[in-house]
């Protein structure tokens, strides 16, 4: 943890709010992305990015520094984005990933190839546990070390290894179809 952040936390634990938003500022993207990806909505992205920083402004106290910052907030973001998809009963909503259809180079083709590998994608990782799904999206997308992530989870290393295989083997057999259709030669 680089000194401005130590000492950033430090005078939030004192009850300086001015230093949390310096906090805010610093990880508000990151938290976003954790927070779209296990959600797939940008209105339940935010609402989610609001509330991971109020716990963790009520919660600082209890930051102990053995992950990184981000990574705390990370795991607030990723439980609180699973509680908002459980209360929601969402199916077929979660696991979204950004469509850049500015992109000339995409045909028509290539549009609804990708949108069928987002639904696809989407759907393979609803069917993820509460647990593979946060040490997968933390691990793949947000690139946090298992250590850190076990940290955050509470759990030993060697169960969110365990846990991000389970993730990569689930998601390979539901997407498998979709590669060879993909990558299958025309006869």
């Amino acid at each position: 943890m680089e000194a401005s952040e130590a000492a950033a936390i430090g005078r939030c634990r004192a009850g300086d709010s001015d230093a949390f938003r310096v906090l805010v500022e610093r990880h508000s993207r990151t938290v976003f992305r954790v927070a779209y990806r296990m959600t797939g909505n940008e209105q339940d992205a935010e609402d989610v990015v609001q509330e991971t920083f109020l716990r963790a402004f009520r919660r600082i106290g209890s930051y102990d520094g053995r992950a990184a910052f981000s990574t705390w907030l990370c795991s607030i973001a990723a439980n609180y984005s699973l509680d908002l998809l459980r209360s929601r009963q969402r199916s077929q909503e979660v696991g979204g990933m950004e469509e850049d259809s500015a992109d000339s180079s995409l045909t028509p083709e290539r549009l609804a190839l990708s949108r069928e590998a987002r639904e696809r994608v989407a759907a393979a990782l609803n069917h993820l546990s509460a647990l593979e799904r946060t040490a997968f999206t933390m691990r793949h997308f947000e690139g946090v070390s298992i250590g850190d992530i076990a940290v955050a989870m509470g759990r030993p290393s060697g169960a969110v290894r365990h846990c991000v295989f389970r993730a990569v083997q689930k998601l390979r057999r539901e997407l498998q179809p979709l590669m060879r259709a993909r990558y299958a030669t025309p006869e």
